[in-house]
């Protein structure tokens, strides 16, 4: 387990870097959000974080989260940022404050579907891969339109932004063209004005490429191993 002289160190650092990288793409520190990814971290680990001044996190599995929640404090907010499986949305729906991982119009349909037994409402992002990978989820660019169109009808489900996760590359300058495709179609939407649409959210950097995701309009940025370590 990491100590929490390292975890602080890392957290710093990491906090300074995204700052420079807003300051330096003409924004506010406060306009990109740095989103601590915690999976694999146990609820103590997160604890010391959460002492350090986290107060949103992001996790890969439900079951994680809802393991997690309980010990940690209340006002610690959690984002699902790996993929959801339909047969999952009922446990994790009113558990976190964001869904990244809307990648068609099939898994909005069964969000809405539980929203509306559980009397809520459901803040998501579209997925989109936008590197062309064919092991990641996500919708095409081409069809990201379309499918955000599609979902602005579910009353229950709104449409808060974009995420992608980029390639993995030894040089994040390899990633600009990823980043710079994803901010044209964020601003692209955001300028159609769609009813139920909100494109506020631009998710997208990890520990490898953040500081150029924020060059590029990330305001929200997802880091593990470059807070927690390996």
């Amino acid at each position: 387990m990491i100590s929490f002289e390292e975890l602080e160190k890392n957290y710093k650092q990491v906090i300074e870097r995204t700052a420079e990288a807003a300051i330096r793409s003409g924004r506010a520190p406060e306009d990109v959000l740095l989103l601590p990814v915690t999976k694999t971290q146990d609820a103590e680990v997160l604890k010391m974080a959460y002492d350090l001044g986290m107060r949103a996190c992001g996790e890969n599995r439900v079951q994680e989260i809802l393991a997690k929640k309980p010990l940690l404090p209340q006002d610690l907010i959690f984002h699902l940022i790996g993929h959801l499986q339909k047969n999952k949305v009922r446990q994790i729906l009113g558990e976190v404050s964001l869904i990244h991982s809307v990648d068609s119009f099939e898994l909005a349909q069964v969000i809405e579907k539980e929203a509306v037994k559980k009397d809520l409402e459901a803040d998501i992002l579209v997925e989109i891969n936008a590197g062309g990978e064919e092991t990641k989820f996500g919708t095409t660019l081409e069809q990201t339109e379309g499918l955000i169109r599609q979902i602005a009808v579910l009353p229950h489900v709104h449409v808060r932004g974009l995420m992608t996760v980029a390639p993995y590359v030894e040089d994040p300058e390899e990633n600009r063209k990823v980043f710079r495709d994803m901010h044209h179609i964020y601003i692209d939407i955001q300028d159609k004005n769609i009813n139920n649409v909100t494109m506020s959210v631009l998710s997208m950097g990890m520990t490898n490429d953040y500081e150029v995701a924020v060059s590029e309009g990330a305001n929200l940025v997802r880091v593990g191993t470059g807070i927690f370590g390996a």
